[in-house]
């Protein structure tokens, strides 16, 4: 059985770049999902899924990092993590493999990377052919002073 740890990450696609969360921030992976939306919620809220009996509030990533819209309609993917004891589900592109990575390859932002990147990242990893951009869950999921709570 293989153990997982703190340099495991999930890999997933928004808007073409590929970002890492750790795997064991992550607590599932769904398939596109049937969303009921909150009335004057944020607009990176896309309301709220029931898990299993359970009310997740959603997330739209692109939205939240200012990315443009979708441009097809390809079926996007769900990350549910847990931030302040909630379940929340990332609405993303896709779901890519889990990379085991070595802390020496970690890198701090680079002052190139785009700004609504570095707001939610800790850092990157430089991979053969792109760059992963490892993102802070908490970063993610506060806006300014406002939760994404709904």
């Amino acid at each position: 059985m293989e153990v997982l740890n703190k340099n495991d990450y999930v890999t997933i696609w928004l808007d073409g770049q590929m970002c890492g969360i750790p795997v064991l921030e992550v607590y599932d992976v769904l398939s596109k999902q049937t969303i009921t939306k909150i009335p004057k919620s944020p607009a990176a809220v896309a309301g709220v899924l029931n898990l299993r009996g359970q009310i997740v509030t959603a997330i739209d990533l692109r939205k939240r990092l200012k990315l443009k819209d979708r441009e097809d309609d390809s079926e996007e993917m769900n990350v549910v993590v847990e931030f302040q004891s909630e379940p929340y589900s990332l609405i993303i592109d896709r779901v890519g493999d889990v990379l085991s990575l070595s802390d020496d390859a970690f890198e701090k932002n680079p002052v190139t990377l785009e700004a609504h990147w570095q707001e939610v990242s800790t850092g990157i990893f430089r991979l053969e052919e792109e760059l992963l951009v490892i993102l802070d869950i908490e970063k993610l999921l506060s806006f300014g002073d406002a939760k994404a709570a709904a």
